[in-house]
């Protein structure tokens, strides 16, 4: 704004959730990249750390036990099992950032969507990817080369329950071009920012208008 006033608000938790191959990680990066005001919430994990993986950047990978103690303790904001291994969303990190006004990324499924939403409704935005068609999500987890060929097949199988959820999400977007997708992400983004409710600083901003007129 002219004179370097800017209206004070409140961060914003935004989830983007998708079956494994749909192309959330690779949005998130982008977006991660592009926007200096978002930040991603980095989970913890039990799964074991994978030979690209760094510690504390792709995730905080605990033993089960450590985990265990974090959600009896209330330092969970959501957490669920997924093949085998507990995902959960710290909770001292989001809060801190959205009390400086900071937006925060989250890469979770729906379950902790569900959870995440009944905890923080009014600050809180969601996005489901779904892929353009079950022979492209195969290609896709078959040529990034992360997975056996028995955990491909398993998330195959799991795409059609994650997929089902579709309609609990605020916003759904079919990612059959990554360009085009990346910004009506961003759209979404800009428009949940500039929600009124959002902006608690709006009222002493108007104010200030008419105290001048």
């Amino acid at each position: 704004m002219a004179g370097g006033e800017k209206v004070v608000r409140r961060g914003l938790m935004l989830v983007l959730s998708s079956p494994s191959g749909a192309g959330k990680t690779t949005l998130s990066r982008r977006l991660l990249e592009v926007d200096s005001d978002i930040q991603l919430s980095i989970s913890a994990t039990t799964r074991p750390q994978r030979p690209a993986e760094v510690d504390g950047r792709d995730y905080h990978f605990v033993d089960r036990t450590h985990f265990d103690a974090m959600v009896g303790n209330g330092e969970m904001l959501e957490w669920a099992e997924v093949f085998g291994n507990r995902y959960g969303t710290p909770r001292a990190p989001v809060e801190e950032a959205l009390a400086r006004g900071q937006d925060v990324l989250f890469d979770i499924d729906w379950q902790g969507t569900q959870q995440l939403r009944d905890k923080v409704s009014k600050d809180f935005a969601s996005v489901f990817l779904l892929p353009p068609s079950v022979s492209e999500l195969e290609r896709r987890l078959t040529t990034r080369a992360q997975d056996s060929d028995d955990v491909i097949r398993g998330r195959m199988a799991k795409a059609s329950d994650e997929m089902s959820h579709w309609a609990e999400y605020d916003y759904v977007l079919l990612n059959s071009d990554l360009d085009e997708t990346f910004a009506k992400l961003s759209a979404i983004l800009a428009a949940e920012r500039l929600k009124r409710e959002r902006q608690p600083g709006l009222s002493d901003f108007v104010r200030g208008l008419q105290a001048k007129l």
